[in-house]
């Protein structure tokens, strides 16, 4: 099937269930890759469109992803009149829960609905069956929640699928996005495979995280490196695992698309 640039329009059908903003290059036809982009835990959409408009990444149409559920404006500690308006706060877990070693969010919940949604929906319903794409075409980027679903979809899409080639016999083909880049999410054990002779992803991913990460720490580390062929990890001198703030913590970032945008 030849390549199609999207518009507007082949995403009409993930409404209401999926909100996606597009941002396209400035000449939609140059478009030659895609960036889907997922926002943290309890924000939304809007920051991370304009952060990809910032990027402004020669060639990539950028598509920035909502959260699949509302943070209940009880857990937020809003006054009664924001809580009363529209939803401006979301998450990609399919529950919220309290880990009991810490007291915290669990940073693991299950992402079965986001995965559904945006591994299911959008990219192989919408960017591969209808506009004929490849996942070796795409781009992930994820900030805290959103980076570990940008993992866990990478983690996913390794699954084996099995080729009947009636000159050839039966073989098995595995696939892998263009790239992943994850800032201070760790890869959720919920969305690893089973299967215990599974090969390692083929995504090359990107790490970033502050010096005094509590989330990404060695054993985190180990278990990425354990589960995907090529893990690059940045730590940024500030202590936190916060959104890119200057020249120093957006080079590497730069760096890993420049050189995807020129990968396979």
């Amino acid at each position: 099937m030849p390549t199609k640039v999207p518009n507007p329009d082949d995403f009409k059908h993930l409404s209401p269930s999926l909100h996606i903003s597009l941002s396209f290059p400035e000449v939609p036809e140059t478009t030659t890759a895609i960036l889907i982009l997922f926002h943290g835990l309890g924000d939304s959409d809007a920051p991370f469109t304009t952060f990809a408009k910032n990027l402004n990444l020669p060639g990539v149409l950028a598509i920035s992803v909502r959260g699949v559920s509302p943070l209940p404006p009880a857990l937020l500690g809003l006054p009664d009149y924001e809580a009363a308006g529209p939803a401006k706060h979301f998450h990609w877990g399919d529950d919220l829960t309290l880990s009991p070693s810490t007291g915290d969010l669990d940073p693991d919940p299950g992402f079965s609905k986001a995965e559904q949604l945006v591994l299911g929906k959008l990219v192989r319903e919408t960017l591969i069956e209808k506009c004929g794409w490849e996942t070796n075409d795409i781009m992930l980027f994820g900030f805290g929640q959103g980076g570990s679903l940008a993992l866990g979809l990478s983690s996913r899409i390794r699954q084996v699928e099995r080729v009947v080639d009636v000159t050839q016999g039966d073989s098995a083909t595995g696939t892998a996005f263009k790239g992943a880049v994850s800032i201070g999410g760790p890869l959720p054990a919920s969305m690893i495979s089973t299967v215990t002779a599974r090969e390692r992803s083929r995504t090359p991913v990107l790490i970033c995280h502050g010096r005094s990460s509590e989330t990404l720490d060695e054993d985190a580390l180990d278990l990425l490196r354990k589960e995907f062929v090529d893990v690059r990890e940045v730590k940024w001198k500030k202590p936190d695992d916060s959104m890119p703030k200057n020249r120093d913590d957006m080079l590497p970032i730069m760096q890993f698309f420049a050189d995807r945008l020129r990968g396979w």
